[in-house]
């Protein structure tokens, strides 16, 4: 159901981005900023913290004219710090991932103030590889894949500075516990805050 439900989106996405007039605005910049992380287990007896990492990379914007409705790309890397408390053992973990969100966009048309600050909404999937690619300790394993979905909102500044937030929702499991008697098949999906600012040329 999720592969499903991933792939339209993408389709979605992918044919809104077709659709947009040849002219268009395309820009691509930079982008760095903050993310917040932490586990979402399925089982209570796992109590996750937040922990603050960091990311950074590559970004490019479609844009369609007057309506502001457009699709923007980026690749980025991300480090996210989590840690959770078990049976009173506290375990921490340092998770190194290329990221790839793709976003349907919408920045609002305000008259007046356009040229000065433009907000905007964001959704759409993110893809993660892990690169880090390796045991955290006996009895967890962090996944190679990760899907989540994102919702973000921020503002465009004087056409060039984009500072934003977006929160995401793990779809797909980013940890799993095994040979662990009492909590084999116990999972964990990502869920954070990412908060970033992006200079588009």
């Amino acid at each position: 159901m999720k592969k499903t439900f991933i792939s339209f989106v993408v389709a979605a996405v992918a044919i809104i981005a077709a659709a947009v007039p040849a002219q268009a605005q395309f820009r691509f910049g930079v982008k760095a900023g903050v993310a917040v992380s932490s586990l979402h287990f399925s089982k209570e007896t796992f109590n996750a913290e937040n922990r603050a990492g960091f990311t950074g990379g590559l970004m490019a914007e479609f844009t369609a004219p007057v309506i502001g409705v457009g699709v923007d790309l980026s690749a980025m890397y991300v480090r996210r710090n989590s840690q959770w408390l078990h049976d009173n053992e506290l375990t921490k973990d340092n998770r190194d991932y290329i990221d790839i969100p793709i976003n349907l966009k919408w920045k609002m048309n305000i008259p007046v103030i356009n040229n000065i600050i433009r907000p905007y909404i964001a959704t759409g999937p993110d893809f993660a590889i892990l690169t880090s690619g390796r045991a955290i300790k006996e009895g967890y394993r962090n996944r190679k894949f990760d899907t989540s979905w994102n919702f973000g909102f921020g503002a465009e500044l004087f056409k060039h500075l984009q500072i934003g937030a977006s929160y995401g929702i793990g779809l797909t499991k980013a940890l799993k516990t095994f040979n662990v008697t009492e909590s084999a098949g116990i999972s964990g999906h990502n869920r954070y805050w990412t908060i970033t600012a992006a200079y588009l040329f």
